[in-house]
């Protein structure tokens, strides 16, 4: 994963071998959850859909809870002084 210059939202690289599992994984997902047989294309732009719309939410999400973390050790750090 990669942020694209604009602050707006990250841009995502997914590599071949990992977009093929995925879209067979939500071909799978909709045929056992849905009983809906998807092909390629269409479980293709599922994937589209929730790397361009919902993804950035988990990624800032995981941004913000790094960003916390890190405070918190900082916080830690000073506990050590003598």
């Amino acid at each position: 994963m990669r942020e694209r210059a604009s602050k707006s939202r990250p841009h995502f690289e997914i590599s071949k071998e990992v977009r093929d599992r995925m879209v067979s994984q939500i071909k799978e997902y909709f045929l056992q959850e849905r009983e809906i047989e998807l092909g390629d294309l269409a479980a293709s732009l599922v994937l589209d859909f929730f790397v361009g719309t919902l993804a950035p939410e988990f990624y800032n999400q995981g941004v913000y809870d790094a960003h916390r973390y890190m405070l918190e050790r900082a916080e830690d750090l000073l506990s050590l002084q003598k």
